[in-house]
């Protein structure tokens, strides 16, 4: 166990690079904005009590795309069971009309820049005058703002050092959070996890054997996902990933297969095609799930009498894990315990130190997106 409620086993081969140790130092020592935004050091860019009269709402609506709404999606799958509160998110432009009728409902828009043109777009086909909306952008003039005026909208204030895949733990996912009424302090776990040294040896060794795997051309990162309620974790994860180190020719492809489906489909693939894979796999222990119907099973079947559908899935998971090791691919295990804030804090964290220390490890820039810029420009020129 790496902490209460993660208990995660790395890699087989159990690589440790001096190098990511220094590297490590070096950033947790610099802290800049996006390492500050783990810690409850961070300054939000609003106050807790000022948003309080927007929780009288119980149903909210959040129009955004990419990190402005993969974080608080992951967050409120992952933790569904904690909230009382209803969240629909609209991140793509295919906008349900049944969106449009709930007229009991905050509008929650976010976008850093506030010229992002999925959410301009969306935002003008579903909200009014007469709907009440918060708007999350930077305070400058941009779309967003000057919408806000326009319909005499509050909004918070977005950092502007905090790019949108890294802004889970500041105002982009703690604010929906706080609305979801979770406890926000509870995720940024940074302070605490600097001096578990099972944390950070974990860490490390992880960060090292990624990057063995990079030299030895395995480019695709797959998640073996167990746990319907993370699927939004790791699309979130995916963008972190595939955004901040696909650059100079290289990266990772982070691919999200869903367990136990995919057994049936691509898992043929992942034990006897290409070797180009490493995997990771996903599972959430639950206390309660969903018995087998003793009286309606086939004395042929009789092994699966008592037992949970968790502990089915479980048992594949170790199934498939026990083949990996016979077959010699590359998987490292994450089982979590605990379904609270606590614990999906830690795990943001020790995905958002892994991109970062990775980043710096291939030698790319893991904050910036150079390549997607260039899509957003010649769409404008094409619809000018």
């Amino acid at each position: 166990m790496i902490t209460n409620g993660i208990n995660f086993k790395n890699f087989q081969i159990n690589k440790k690079f001096k190098q990511i140790t220094i590297i490590l130092n070096r950033i947790l020592k610099k802290k800049n904005q996006v390492i500050q935004s783990l810690s409850n050091n961070y300054k939000d860019s609003f106050n807790f009590k000022a948003i309080k009269k927007y929780k009288k709402f119980k149903n909210f609506r959040l129009i955004g795309i990419g990190g402005s709404s993969l974080g608080a999606e992951a967050i409120y799958d992952f933790l569904r069971k904690k909230t009382k509160k209803n969240f629909s998110f609209v991140n793509d432009l295919d906008v349900n009309t049944e969106n449009k009728k709930d007229k009991n409902c905050l509008n929650l828009i976010i976008s850093k820049s506030g010229e992002t043109l999925e959410t301009i777009v969306n935002s003008n086909i579903i909200i009014n005058k007469k709907d009440k909306s918060l708007i999350i952008t930077e305070k400058k003039d941009n779309y967003l703002y000057r919408l806000a005026q326009k319909l005499k909208t509050e909004v918070i204030h977005h950092n502007n050092f905090i790019g949108g895949r890294y802004s889970v733990l500041s105002e982009t996912g703690m604010l929906p959070a706080q609305l979801m009424g979770l406890d926000c302090k509870k995720f940024r776990q940074l302070n605490n996890l600097v001096k578990n040294k099972k944390y950070l040896n974990a860490l490390i060794s992880n960060v090292s054997s990624i990057i063995f795997f990079i030299k030895k051309k395995k480019y695709n990162s797959v998640i073996i996902n167990y746990d319907k309620n993370s699927e939004n974790l790791f699309f979130w994860y995916q963008q972190l990933v595939a955004e901040s180190l696909g650059k100079k020719k290289g990266g990772l492809l982070p691919i999200i297969s869903s367990m136990p489906k995919d057994n049936h489909s691509v898992m043929q693939l992942y034990l006897d095609g290409f070797t180009k894979n490493f995997f990771t796999f996903f599972f959430v222990h639950e206390k309660s799930s969903q018995r087998i119907i003793d009286k309606n099973i086939l004395n042929s079947k009789k092994f699966l009498k008592k037992k949970r559908l968790l502990d089915i899935t479980h048992a594949q998971k170790q199934a498939t894990e026990n083949i990996f090791k016979k077959k010699g691919i590359p998987f490292r295990s994450f089982e979590i315990f605990k379904r609270d804030e606590k614990t999906l804090g830690e795990l943001f964290n020790f995905f958002i130190l892994e991109t970062i220390l990775l980043g710096h490890a291939i030698k790319v820039n893991p904050y910036d997106q150079p390549a997607v810029e260039l899509i957003k420009k010649e769409t404008k020129k094409i619809l000018i």
